[in-house]
C-alpha cells in the first residue's frame, strides 16, 4: 500500500490531497483538526477499523495543510468547508458518517448543512465549533494589531520553530460560518465525545452542540480523564465501537453487545 495521496483538484486551483478505502457503506470520512493533517493518530486508527470491517473511509488535508498546496495562513473556515464538501461530493457515495476532531467538529456540522442528503450520522471528537472569535479575545492585544496591520501572526508552537501563522482571513470569515447561534437542523444520529479535562474545550461545549441538534437522536460521552486528542487506546476503542453502533442503526442491524 502507497503513502503517497491521491490529488483532488478544485476549480479554484487548489490541489486537496487524500487517500480513499473503498468498501461497505455507510462510508466513513475523517475531518481533521486545525493545524493537523490526515496521518494523525485518529486517521490511521479509523482507516485500520474501517479495513476490518471492509467499510469505505476517506481521510483528506484541507488547503494549506499537510501534503495539499496552499497556504495555511491564506486559509479560512469557510475555505476548508469547501474542501470537505468537495472531497464528500466527489470522493464518495451514497450515505456518510463524518468524524470531525475539534475544528472538524465545526466543519463537519457545515458539511452536514451543505449535504443534508448525503451526511446521515456525525461524530464528533472534542468538537470546537464556532472557536474563532474566542480564540481572536484570547490573543494578546500585540498580536491582533500585527493581524490587523501585516495580515498575519505565528503564533508560538511546540510544532515549529517559526510559530504557528494565524491570518487575517481565519478571523474576518469565521463570523460567516457560526453554527451554534440557532437551532441545527440535523435528525440523523449524533455523537459527541468530549474529555472533561480537555484544556482547549471546555467539556460543556459538547452540552451547547446537544442542546443545538434540533433532532433527539444525540449521544454525548463524557470522558472524565480525557483530553482534547482522545488519541489514547481506550479513546480510539470506544470511538470504533461508537463508530460500530452508529453504522449498525444506519444500517438497520442490531448492534453488536460490548
Amino acid at each position: 500500500m502507497s503513502d503517497k495521496p491521491e490529488i483532488l483538484a478544485r476549480a479554484d486551483g487548489a490541489s486537496i490531497a487524500y487517500h480513499r478505502l473503498p468498501g461497505k457503506g455507510p462510508g466513513i470520512v475523517f475531518l481533521g483538526g486545525f493545524a493537523s493533517d490526515m496521518t494523525g493518530t485518529k486517521a490511521k486508527a479509523l482507516e485500520t477499523h474501517c479495513r476490518r470491517r471492509g467499510q469505505a473511509f476517506l481521510r483528506f488535508d484541507y488547503r494549506g495543510h499537510g501534503q495539499s498546496r496552499g497556504a495555511f495562513e491564506e486559509g479560512s473556515i469557510g475555505l476548508w468547508a469547501s474542501d470537505a464538501i468537495a472531497a464528500i461530493d466527489s470522493l464518495t457515495e451514497g450515505p456518510q458518517i463524518l468524524v470531525g476532531s475539534s475544528m472538524g467538529g465545526w466543519i463537519m456540522m457545515l458539511a452536514a448543512r451543505a449535504l443534508p442528503e448525503r451526511v446521515a450520522a456525525l461524530v464528533g471528537i472534542a468538537a470546537a465549533p464556532d472557536f474563532t472569535q474566542r480564540m481572536w479575545d484570547r490573543l494578546p492585544d500585540e498580536a491582533r494589531e500585527v493581524i490587523r496591520r501585516d495580515g498575519v501572526w505565528r503564533a508560538p508552537s511546540d510544532y515549529s520553530e517559526e510559530g504557528l501563522p494565524l491570518g487575517r482571513a481565519l478571523f474576518a470569515d469565521g463570523p460567516d460560518q457560526m453554527v451554534m447561534t440557532a437551532p441545527f437542523p440535523f435528525a440523523g444520529p449524533v455523537r459527541l465525545l468530549q474529555g472533561m479535562e480537555d484544556p482547549d474545550v471546555v467539556w460543556r461545549t459538547a452540552l451547547d452542540i446537544c442542546e443545538r441538534v434540533d433532532g433527539a437522536n444525540v449521544a454525548v460521552t463524557l470522558i472524565k480523564d480525557g483530553d482534547h486528542r482522545l488519541s489514547r487506546p481506550q479513546d480510539l476503542a470506544r470511538l470504533g465501537r461508537t463508530l460500530d453502533s452508529v453504522t449498525a442503526e444506519l444500517r438497520g442491524e442490531e448492534a453488536e453487545t460490548i
